[in-house]
């Protein structure tokens, strides 16, 4: 699975096919460097550690993650000129503190529009695995805040994935991959633009990963928007997943909404 770019293309370059299925492979071969070290307890030397760009020394301090000694980067071919998406995206990130408004503990990180500065982000910040309880990651359209209020999503909803606690360190980090590279490829079509962001929720009693859609009557979107993403996730016929519409969740303060879809 690739990440959609607009048909600006090098000359004798399939753009679509060379590219992205190498960035493709770097950004899993990332994922999976990290979820070793981590499994094995190794602790990079002082002498392994290289020094982050401005723009990535400048992000909040426990989004970062310092670069290994070796650490992969995209082919050369790759970095010679960036990679247009079709929407500009915003990174935010929560962290619970109970003592603030709950919007004063949501803040954008970043900003990115083409391939390799999506690239340049999700290899500097913290897998979603190893953030603390009561911390969410929101890869929005710009735009577009992530919260119930906002214009572009009252009327909408959200696919929704719950997981078993002992599943963090086996498949989140895998799964929001793949969500983020759902809502970046324009996997859902004619329907893309019906879709928001998405949201992953790091909680004490297990994880949830959200994709929010701006439409939560238009049920052959969002029926085509579940299927396919439960497809890209790889997910057994077994494993349901449900759409719930904001306004009911908003009303259902103590319990989850009801499912108006499921897949």
């Amino acid at each position: 699975m690739g990440l959609a770019v607009t048909e600006k293309k090098v000359p004798g370059v399939d753009v679509r096919g060379f590219h992205l299925c190498q960035l493709r492979k770097t950004i899993k071969a990332e994922v999976e460097e990290q979820q070793q070290e981590e499994a094995e307890k190794e602790k990079p030397s002082e002498a392994g550690v290289e020094v982050l760009p401005r723009e990535v020394r400048d992000l909040p301090g426990p989004l970062r993650t310092p670069r290994r000694k070796g650490h992969r980067e995209c082919p050369l071919q790759v970095l010679k000129q960036k990679h247009p998406l079709q929407y500009r995206w915003v990174l935010w990130f929560f962290k619970n503190d109970r003592s603030r408004p709950w919007q004063d503990n949501l803040k954008p990180v970043t900003k990115f529009n083409t391939v390799e500065d999506f690239w340049a982000m999700y290899s500097n910040i913290k897998l979603a695995s190893k953030l603390s309880s009561g911390c969410d990651y929101a890869l929005f359209k710009e735009g577009i805040q992530p919260m119930w209020e906002d214009n572009r999503n009252k009327r909408g909803g959200r696919w929704l994935l719950s997981l078993a606690k002992q599943q963090r360190h086996i498949e989140l980090d895998r799964l929001w991959l793949e969500t983020l590279l759902c809502l970046l490829g324009e996997s859902f079509e004619e329907y893309s633009k019906e879709v928001c962001g998405a949201v992953v929720n790091i909680r004490t009693k297990g994880d949830k990963i959200a994709v929010w859609t701006s439409e939560a009557e238009d049920q052959a979107g969002v029926l085509h928007i579940g299927h396919v993403y439960k497809e890209r996730l790889g997910l057994s016929s077994k494993t349901i997943i449900g759409y719930q519409a904001h306004a009911d969740t908003a009303a259902k303060s103590n319990s989850l909404a009801k499912n108006r879809f499921v897949v």
